[in-house]
């Protein structure tokens, strides 16, 4: 065969290198995509009242025991008696009235099995660095608008997140501790911020109409333009910080307030319970709040996926209420540095106050060009894990991942039938 000509040789060239981008461009768009999943159905067997609990325990802050990466890779997996036991849930609703509901698992075998993590990555002390990573939402023309808005205030000193017209998923030991509810739990309510007062006038001049327009953007902007300060360096940090914090001062009557609401149910997975799950309570800190009356909130979908890791830069965000910044609304993001089936352990700075936070990224829908926020967990707070079994303790901040039987156990709680639960 003779040579091929320049004429040739160049439309060939160039057909096989947009064959590899495109290619390329698909494998990173399926990295950029919410999977779907067929999710297990989780049905209820029988519901029994039991007696009204005593109200008596106190918040921790700091939860002990977790059962950690290593650890957990000693225990045997869970048959699906044990799994309906730690799904079953007690009930408790506002008139104090408590019930216990046993639950049935179907369609187990067909959910994509998790894979183990066997990274041995030493993992250093959680604490808040020299610069504190976190960003303050004082105005409420952000913290008012998605996907702020969707962080909600709980009154036992809690954060939560909408994931329904009127459910609040949150941390289970904001409710329990493990015992008995806490004390405050038979008259829980619900925080949401209010929206900023119209009055007309912005406050200077001109300053209503052009931050009218400026709420446009849903907060979605306003995350953007934080993600690049955190990567501008820590000189930028540090001079727009100081920024903030006089921006700050000088608008302190402008602090978020809130519209409070009465909880109508709380529902507790009993693998929170001590005695039912002993060394895996962390991997059940999840409760919902029913609300009595639905906020005119936008809430945020719930999401699963096999890997945080192995998304671009295995980044994650959350807001909460942390107690240094009372009355304020704190966002902050960072990578996550290991990932157990049930457990996510990252250094995001946080402060009590924020346990329950609903953990969030972003991905594109299936099919479509359109990016969608999604809970895949819920922050649980700053812990003290078991690293392997022999009592050796060291602490990490962690987050429950929402696992396809989570999502399909939350999704029940908020729809009543978890057959309506089988979309990504």
């Amino acid at each position: 065969m003779g040579p091929l000509h320049l004429c040739v040789l160049l439309p060939m060239t160039v057909s096989v290198m947009a064959a590899v981008a495109a290619e390329l461009t698909a494998t990173v768009d399926d990295e950029y995509t919410w999977p779907q999943w067929n999710l297990p159905l989780v049905r209820k067997r029988r519901t029994l009242p039991l007696t009204s609990p005593n109200f008596s325990a106190h918040p921790k802050v700091e939860v002990s025991g977790t059962c950690g990466i290593e650890c957990q890779r000693a225990l045997p997996s869970p048959s699906l008696n044990d799994l309906e036991q730690l799904l079953s849930y007690e009930t408790v609703y506002e008139n104090g009235s408590r019930t216990y509901t046993s639950v049935s698992v179907q369609g187990l075998n067909e959910v994509t099995a998790w894979s183990r993590n066997d990274s041995s990555r030493s993992r250093h002390k959680r604490e808040v660095y020299g610069t504190d990573t976190r960003f303050t939402i004082s105005d409420k023309q952000f913290s008012t608008k998605y996907p702020f808005s969707t962080t909600v205030k709980i009154s036992t000193g809690c954060s939560g997140v909408l994931v329904s017209p009127k459910h609040v998923l949150t941390a289970a030991h904001c409710i329990h501790d493990g015992k008995d509810y806490l004390d405050g739990v038979q008259k829980l309510r619900v925080g949401i911020l209010k929206e900023k007062s119209r009055r007309g006038k912005g406050g200077k001049g001109k300053g209503g109409r052009g931050k009218g327009k400026k709420r446009k953007g849903d907060g979605a902007k306003e995350e953007v333009k934080q993600v690049e300060e955190k990567a501008g360096g820590r000189k930028g940090k540090e001079a727009k910080g100081r920024k903030n914090r006089s921006r700050r001062s000088a608008t302190q009557v402008e602090k978020p307030s809130f519209r409070w609401t009465r909880v109508k149910k709380t529902q507790v997975p009993k693998g929170w319970f001590k005695g039912v799950s002993d060394g895996l309570t962390a991997d059940y800190d999840y409760a919902v709040l029913e609300l009595k009356r639905a906020p005119k909130v936008k809430h945020m979908d719930l999401g699963v996926i096999p890997s945080v890791k192995k998304l671009p830069a295995g980044r994650i965000h959350f807001s909460g209420f942390d107690d240094d910044r009372p009355g304020n609304l704190v966002y902050r993001f960072c990578s996550v540095s290991e990932e157990s089936n049930d457990l996510l352990y990252q250094y995001c700075d946080a402060k009590p106050g924020s346990s329950g936070s609903g953990v969030y990224i972003r991905l594109k829908e299936p099919g479509k060009k359109k990016w969608k926020r999604k809970i895949i967990g819920v922050f649980s707070g700053h812990q003290w894990v078991d690293v392997n079994g022999n009592g050796l303790q060291q602490d990490y901040n962690v987050a429950v991942r929402i696992t396809p039987l989570k999502y399909a156990q939350i999704c029940y709680w908020v729809h009543g039938d978890s057959s309506e639960c089988q979309v990504s």
